[in-house]
This record gives C-alpha cells, structure tokens and sequence, in this order.
C-alpha cells in the first residue's frame, strides 16, 4: 500500500499532528549528517527493505541484505521502547505502524511493517528486552548508525504523547548496548523533545 493509503486509515486516539511531526522528522535527516544528505537512515534503509522479495530466493536489483537488516534493527529498537511498559495495545501498534510507513514514503508496504511487527512481537515474547537490546547492538557497527537507532527510538517514543521513565530506561540501555554515552542519549531526546514544539 502506499503511503497515502495509509493516512486515510482511521487513526487511533493518539494526536495524529503529532505522528505527523514525528513521522516527517524521522524521514528527515538528522543534525549530524553530512551536508547534502536529505533522506534519513531510516528512510535509505526502507528503500532496500521494500525491495525485499517475500520468497527470499531471487532478490531484485538494488537488495542489500545489510541495509535490510539495518532497517530492521531501527525499527526494532523503537518498538522495544514502544514496549517498555509491557502495554502495547492495538492503538499503540496502529500508531507505530503508520508512523513508519509515513516517515518512509511508500518504500515499505503495509504488509511487510505487519509482518515485521509481529516477528518483533514473538522475538521479544521469547528473549525478553534485554537480549532483543543486545540483540540489535549487535548488529549495529558505525556510531552514525548507532545514533540514528537512538534518534529513532527517542522519535517514537513521543506518539504516546512523551517519553515515560520506563521508556527513558530503555532508551539508556539501549544506547549503552550501542556504545553510546548518556550525552547521545539526551541528545536524541532534545530533538525528540524539539519536534512537540514546531
């Protein structure tokens, strides 16, 4: 589905300018990078998840196995902040799914976001939040990507309307699992924080 398909879903209680916020600030790209960078790490990274076949056998042009996987552990470190408090219900999940397929433009289809949160969903059921953190540190090698999982986890946190202390833990020791310092951490939550106020 496209992603304006997706924005004419009705939208759970959440404030849905806020997922408009969120999902335009995580498409965008971060203070940090480069000059001339327009597009997020989330956003490159969807390009090659979108592009995944569903069989897995005859990939198309333009697959890249690592960014796929890239793609993925953004999305999964936010989703285990988004589970921080052991509650996330059908509002919640509908919420988290539109303001990924939002923030990456059409690159990713409905069906592979449903797919992917629900193997989340059975990976953590199973390893619990401290080996699924550890889990997606492993996978991550440069600190720009390091902090885009941060930025991005810190950015989701906000559709619930603001980082709980439950979620401010997971966001900590997510980031130590990264190898970042509390300095990247307050960081990604000040621009979290920014966006509530444009």
């Amino acid at each position: 589905m496209a992603a304006g398909d997706a924005a004419s879903h009705t939208m759970p209680a959440t404030d849905s300018t806020l997922i408009g916020k969120v999902a335009r600030q995580l498409s965008r790209a971060p203070t940090y990078s480069e000059r001339g960078v327009k597009d997020s790490i989330l956003v490159a990274a969807a390009s090659s998840y979108g592009a995944q076949s569903p069989d897995d056998l005859t990939q198309p042009t333009g697959f890249d196995p690592e960014a796929a996987r890239l793609f993925e552990a953004i999305v999964e470190s936010a989703y285990l902040v988004a589970n921080a408090d052991g509650d996330f219900d059908a509002a919640e999940r509908q919420a988290f799914q539109h303001v990924v397929l939002s923030a990456c433009d059409g690159r990713v289809a409905e069906r592979q976001i449903a797919a992917l949160l629900a193997d989340l969903a059975e990976q953590l059921g199973e390893d619990g939040i401290d080996k699924r953190l550890t889990m997606v540190a492993r996978g991550i090698q440069r600190t720009d990507h390091a902090r885009e999982v941060l930025r991005v986890a810190s950015l989701v946190a906000q559709v619930s309307g603001g980082v709980s202390e439950v979620e401010r833990s997971v966001l900590d020791r997510l980031g130590g699992a990264l190898g970042l310092d509390g300095a990247a951490t307050a960081s990604a939550l000040d621009e979290a924080r920014s966006v509530l106020s444009e």
